[in-house]
């Protein structure tokens, strides 16, 4: 199962002040956009995510179609298709993505500790 680039996405309180810290860390801006309230930071293959005020705790995130630089891959697995393996494995979903649609989709699981999993695909 590929799950694409991992990433901790990381419920901040304020932003610039995590910019911060984590620059102090040897991460860089990697994308995102202050004004969104959002910032990706990057240490060599590490990734997180700052995300001030859009959700409650911290999420686990996969993209799959994406390598850690947010380059295309050429071969992935679809969302459509590790939720449906998902399903049959059991597993119970908080949000699911639309089958009947191509393309960009999310899921959400949690893991039997509450922590929530995104599986994020933009394109």
């Amino acid at each position: 199962m590929q799950l694409g680039a991992f990433s901790v996405s990381l419920s901040v309180k304020d932003l610039e002040a995590s910019r911060t810290f984590y620059e102090q860390l040897g991460f860089e801006v990697f994308a995102g956009d202050m004004e969104k309230n959002y910032l990706i930071m990057k240490n060599e293959s590490t990734l997180i995510g700052l995300f001030q005020g859009m959700f409650e705790q911290n999420i686990l995130t996969f993209n799959p179609g994406w390598d850690q630089d947010a380059q295309n891959l050429e071969r992935f697995t679809d969302v459509r298709d590790l939720q449906a393996n998902l399903k049959a494995k059991g597993i119970a979903f908080l949000s699911e993505a639309d089958v009947t649609t191509p393309g960009p989709a999310s899921f959400v699981i949690a893991d039997p500790d509450g922590n929530t999993i995104l599986i994020d695909q933009h394109r």
